[in-house]
């Protein structure tokens, strides 16, 4: 009865400290961070680092430290690349947008509970089983509004025609080339479930509320306030001063345009991505204090983690009960970007690229890993990977103690019976 009582407990121990290794990875227990916590200057030198280590192509980076530029890096493609340089930004595009909203929220001009429906004349959500009344601007900025069409939209070519706002909600263009609608899926509210399809619904809400184009709405209500001169919404491979686009492997690659402006079609530059960041920690910006903050309050969770608040990824925990928040972007061929800003320090990390995969993503995250030694959700699979090496060693560990005591048992009892 001893040995199946020592058995059983080296198999509790064991899945115990499997259990505490996984919580440990996912609280960033095992990651080293790539520079001492507080020195910037340790962070931006391994940052450039990982920069000139990955494949070709356009990259800048900037980060702000206590609410103003620390420092600045730019890495030219087969263009000269400044801090006034156009990336294509992908799906950080919801970000503006939802700021766009939340500053029609804080004039009176929309309610965030309110239907959906009660703003839409153009267009109206496809009946289902699921009550369409219950999708709200709240639950669409924060992908809860129970839409199931996971876009992710696809690319027009620079010759094709781009449909209307109207034309997209009917029949979208999926990235996978899919059957995709845009359509209440399961109960709103339920869970979180990304949807560009919401995105572009929000869009249409907002040309319908201010009788303006989304582009000429945007450019008057954030924009300009905000001092983003080049952000826009016009094929970027028209414009001037441009990172173009790359291929993983560094080769040009086409320029795309994009039906959905409001979920990934906005170009803008590092000097308009600072602007923006500098919003988030400013008292006198056009949106309230307060308005910003519930942009950051979770409404998204997975798996009992907050991860989304009303147009805003919620990376980690500040420590202060806060969120590390932003929003990132990707698409093919190989575009990526990412803006974070740390409520708690005043900090903040401004990344865009095409060409390496997810460069940008990368160092953000390593941003976000030093600033709070948290790791974030999106790059989950790096830290249960780092629970591995201390869960086997813990495993094997107990396992070894386990044997030993079970052979000193054995041999205490022959003892007796000798």
């Amino acid at each position: 009865m001893a040995y199946v009582k020592l058995i059983v407990l080296g198999l509790l121990a064991s899945l115990l400290w499997a259990g505490l290794s996984l919580y440990g990875g996912l609280s960033g227990w095992w990651l080293e961070p790539i520079a001492s916590p507080g020195d910037t200057r340790q962070f931006m030198d391994a940052a450039t680092t990982l920069i000139d280590q990955a494949s070709p192509g356009p990259v800048a980076l900037v980060l702000l430290e206590d609410g103003a530029v620390f420092d600045e890096y730019y890495r030219s493609g087969a263009d000269d690349v400044g801090a006034d340089t156009l990336f294509a930004t992908a799906s950080f595009s919801k970000w503006p947008t939802a700021y766009g909203v939340m500053l029609l929220v804080q004039q009176g001009k929309l309610e965030l509970d309110a239907p959906v429906s009660r703003y839409l004349n153009r267009w109206q959500l496809p009946e289902s089983e699921f009550d369409n009344e219950a999708v709200t601007v709240r639950r669409l900025l924060s992908h809860t509004a129970g839409l199931t069409d996971g876009l992710g939209f696809g690319d027009y070519a620079a010759d094709e025609a781009v449909p209307s706002v109207e034309e997209s909600l009917a029949q979208p263009r999926g990235s996978d080339d899919g059957d995709v609608r845009i359509i209440v899926g399961r109960e709103p509210g339920s869970e979180w479930d990304y949807s560009g399809g919401g995105y572009l619904i929000l869009e249409l809400v907002v040309e319908e509320v201010t009788g303006l184009d989304f582009d000429d709405y945007m450019q008057k209500a954030v924009f300009e306030p905000l001092g983003m001169p080049r952000a826009n919404y016009d094929y970027l491979g028209a414009q001037d001063d441009i990172a173009g686009s790359y291929d993983r492997q560094g080769e040009p690659a086409p320029i795309y345009q994009y039906a959905a402006k409001s979920a990934t079609g906005l170009a803008a530059s590092a000097t308009d991505l600072i602007r923006f960041a500098e919003a988030q920690l400013s008292e006198s910006a056009p949106r309230s204090p307060e308005s910003i903050r519930a942009m950051r309050e979770a409404h998204g969770h997975q798996m009992s983690l907050a991860i989304w608040g009303l147009g805003t990824m919620l990376y980690s925990p500040t420590g202060t009960g806060d969120y590390v928040f932003g929003h990132d972007g990707a698409n093919d061929p190989s575009i990526n970007s990412s803006v974070r800003v740390n409520p708690a320090s005043g900090d903040a990390i401004v990344a865009l690229s095409t060409g390496p995969a997810y460069l940008a993503s990368t160092i953000a995250y390593q941003w976000g890993l030093w600033q709070t030694g948290y790791p974030d959700f999106i790059q989950s699979n790096l830290a249960i990977d780092s629970a591995k090496r201390p869960m086997l060693y813990g495993v094997l560990l107990i396992a070894v103690v386990t044997i030993v005591l079970l052979v000193r048992l054995r041999r205490r009892r022959a003892m007796i019976r000798g």
